[in-house]
Formats: C-alpha cells, structure tokens, sequence
C-alpha cells in the first residue's frame, strides 16, 4: 500500500473535444489528500467528483456529470491520473469535454512528470478484488478475478483485415503505462468516422488525433506507434473507466470487445456484489486480505 499523491505544480493546456469540436481550456490543480479527482465547468460552474456514481453516459466515449451537467471524453486523463498514482486533483474546465490532445495519454504524462508529484501523508485505499465477477452481452464480456496486483488481460476481434485479432496480457504499473500504454492512440474505421461525422459526433476528429483504418490499413503517414496499438488503446480506456472506482485495484481484469459501456456495466455489478470485493486503508490491513484471498484460491484450485 502506498501514500496519497497529487501534483506539485498547476498545469495549463488547451485542445480539441474530439466530439464537439470546440476548443476547451484546461487546468490541473493540486489538492490536499482525500480530496480525490474534482472536475469543475466553469461555463455552468458545476462542480463534479469522479465516483462510481458520476458517470452519466458511455456513448463513444465516458462521460460523467451532475445537475444536469457533463463533461465528457474523461477516460484518457482519468487512465494517466490512475497509472502515475496521481490522487487528488482539481479539474478546471472551460468546455464540455476534455482535449482529445493526441488521442493517447502521452501529452498527459509529459505534462504530469514536468509538473512534478508531491506524495501525501494519508494512505490510498485499495479494492481487493475476492470473488470472480463477470459481465457479458452480445458476444463482448469483462470480468474481474483475484490477483495480488492489477493486471489486464484483453483482447479485441474487428472485422477489419488489418486490425483483426489482438491481444495483450500485461501487469499495470507507472512503469509499464508509460513505456507499454500511453502512446496508443484512439482510433476509428474510415467508413464509421464519415457516418459519424455526418452525424454531429467525432466532429474534432483528425489524422492529428486519432489513427484511421480503412481496409488496407492505416490512413494516417505517420506509422503505428506499437505493432498491436489498437489493443494497447482499449487497454488505455479500460483502465481509465475502472478508475471510476476511486481505489487503487488489486485483482485482474479480463475483457473481449469490452468497451466504455460493458467496463461501467462490470464496475456497477462489482460494487453491487459485497461479497466479491474488500477495501483496504492500511498496509496491515491489505496484506491480512491479500493473505486470506490467496489461501481462499489455492483451497479451492
């Protein structure tokens, strides 16, 4: 278990809502320990906590509101935070969602380590995951197991002849974000990025901040940043909407076709079911579950 974190220095950005198309103005402000994550609009002066309770839509992107205000497209920001343990942060927004940047999470880690992370002196709280929990429908499924750290294991399956099938197994870390996740950028096939747009939505899309698939491949000069980006990228989502929970995660999480709307749907069932979760505050505490978990596992394998 490990100390609270948050930043050292305000940081300032500005960019695209890759839905909108406006552009949105952005601050990151440090906060006291147990504050957690707080966005506030200041178009509607609405201030919004990041909880389990905040998300009010998972259409293309998460977005979370309250009052009948939104801010969406929250999940890259929210996966950084997460990954680089930052915890407590206040969220200016002049906007309705956050900049889409690159459309990976790299912009946001360059400007997190050059802001710098100050650790606090309460303990961050971690969710131990002790019964398997499962969501499907529609052929998609995510799903939590136990595991001592927070792994992920996804796979994804397009009918498209360039990006098909992929996977990734691999244990979260600062480390392996950075290096493994950050840089995958969002992506879309060429033929539902023109339905889109010609719907109002995607409207800040572009080569700039997302790689486009036709059939033959990436539309994009620039080349893929990892061999399997497109897996990396639902990794990247996915542990930006299971941050909702507002807790560092001790288990492994398993997804097929998983998206924004099946990672809330299995965030909500783990929350309902008590029996398959236990939150821990202290080191002490953490190591009597985690040994009572995989004592529990070994019995009945």
């Amino acid at each position: 278990m490990r100390k609270q974190r948050t930043l050292k220095n305000e940081i300032k950005a500005s960019g695209i809502g890759l839905h909108s198309g406006k552009k949105v103005e952005i601050a990151l402000e440090p906060a006291k320990e147990n504050t957690g994550i707080i966005f506030y609009s200041e178009d509607k002066e609405q201030q919004i906590e990041v909880s389990t309770k905040s998300v009010i839509g998972t259409q293309l992107a998460t977005t979370i509101g309250k009052n009948g205000v939104g801010i969406g497209t929250v999940e890259h920001l929210l996966s950084t935070l997460f990954a680089l343990h930052i915890d407590n942060v206040f969220i200016r927004l002049k906007g309705r969602e956050v900049p889409i940047m690159d459309g990976s999470s790299a912009p946001w880690v360059y400007l997190i380590k050059t802001a710098g992370i100050v650790e606090q002196n309460a303990y961050k709280k971690a969710i131990i995951i002790t019964k398997p929990i499962k969501v499907k429908e529609d052929g998609k499924f995510a799903a939590f197991i136990p595991s001592k750290d927070f792994k992920i294991s996804y796979s994804i399956n397009f009918n498209n002849s360039f990006i098909g099938k992929q996977r990734i197994d691999i244990t979260v870390t600062e480390q392996s974000f950075i290096k493994e996740i950050s840089k995958a950028r969002t992506f879309g096939l060429l033929k539902d990025i023109e339905y889109l747009q010609a719907h109002n939505l995607a409207l800040g899309g572009s080569l700039d901040n997302a790689v486009v698939v036709d059939e033959y491949g990436i539309v994009n000069e620039d080349p893929l940043r990892y061999e399997n980006e497109f897996v990396r990228h639902k990794v990247l989502d996915a542990i930006g909407d299971l941050s909702i929970l507002g807790f560092d995660i001790r288990g492994k999480y398993i997804a097929y076709k998983s998206g924004h709307d099946l990672n809330n749907k299995l965030v909500n069932e783990l929350i309902k079911n008590r029996a398959s979760y236990e939150i821990v505050g202290t080191p002490h505490r953490e190591k009597v579950v985690e040994a009572s978990v995989w004592k529990t596992v070994k019995e009945k394998a």
